[in-house]
Order: structure tokens, then sequence, then C-alpha cells
């Protein structure tokens, strides 16, 4: 298992999974999730409809994980995930954690063996880089069957997985 850390584009980055910071809807949005929408193309959509239609009417609860086809992506599946909203409950954390552990438990079921992460929940959802951080780095180093990468869309969120790994003892590889 190795988890790493870079700075870039998740919708060009080469995995089995790409996990999307989707929101409970599953048809798209702002950020990352329209990002993946956009890039991966019509085939993740009609998925994510068909999801909706047959299994979640009320949309997808938050910390669960669902998976489509990648589309354009390079990657085979996406699987979407719904992070917290951050409102300095207790609850956040274990949502939050939830929310990468079901991801990964998915992507173990898929047959998966490498997956990409975004930084969950800490784009419009408002949870603190600083904080989300070290609840991703100790799901993903849990997970001693997969390559785990974190593909961070700005410095400032690597400088915080860099720190958060040192700080929970998160090998990532630098």
């Amino acid at each position: 298992m190795v988890v790493r850390l870079v700075q870039g584009d998740i919708t060009a980055f080469p995995a089995d999974v790409i996990v999307n910071a989707a929101n409970s809807g599953l048809l798209g949005g702002g950020g990352v999730d329209g990002a993946i929408h956009r890039v991966g193309g019509p085939a993740i959509l009609a998925e994510c409809r068909r999801i909706r239609a047959d299994l979640l009417p009320d949309g997808l609860p938050t910390g669960q994980a669902v998976a489509t086809t990648a589309g354009n992506l390079p990657a085979r599946w996406v699987v979407h995930t719904v992070g917290p909203i951050y409102r300095g409950s207790p609850d956040d954390a274990e949502l939050l954690a939830s929310a990468h552990r079901t991801s990964i438990d998915l992507a173990r079921d898929l047959g998966a063996r490498s997956m990409a992460f975004p930084a969950i929940s800490t784009g419009v959802y408002g949870y603190p880089v600083e904080l989300a951080a070290p609840i991703a780095l100790a799901e993903a180093s849990a997970a001693d069957d997969l390559d785990i990468t974190f593909v961070l869309f700005g410095a400032g969120a690597l400088q915080a997985f860099r720190t958060a790994a040192v700080a929970v003892g998160v090998d990532v590889g630098e």
C-alpha cells in the first residue's frame, strides 16, 4: 500500500477509481463534482440518474458512496461520495471518515488497486483542510491493499496534507 500526495487536476489523474466529492443529488455541481461530470461526459450523468431513479430516490446519504463508469476520465470507475457540510459538530469527523471508508470499501468491491481522492468537503462544504486532512490520511493509511493518491487542487491543500501526514505518522513517500 502506498499513500501519495500530489498537486494537480484529479480529472487527469490515471487510477482505477477516481473519487468524486459529490452532492447528494448525484447530478453534478460545482468544484470537483462539476469537473468530473464535465470531463467524464454524459455516461456518468446517465448512470447517476439511473441510480437515483432505481436505488436512491432521496439522494445519496452523507458518508456513503456509489460507483459509476468513468466515462472519458483516465479511470475505470468514479466512486461518488458525499462528505459533510462542516458545522463544527463531533459528527462531522465521523461522516468525513465514513465518506473515505465507504469509498475505499467500494473500490475494493470493484477490484480496484489504485484510487485518487480529492480533499473531500474542503471546498464549498467548508470543512477546514487542516482538520479534514488527518481524517482522510488515517482512513487511507488503513487501506493496506490499495495505492491511494490524494490529488489536491492547490498548494495550500497540499501543504495541509503534508503537515497532517507528519502529525499522524503516515508515510507519503516524500
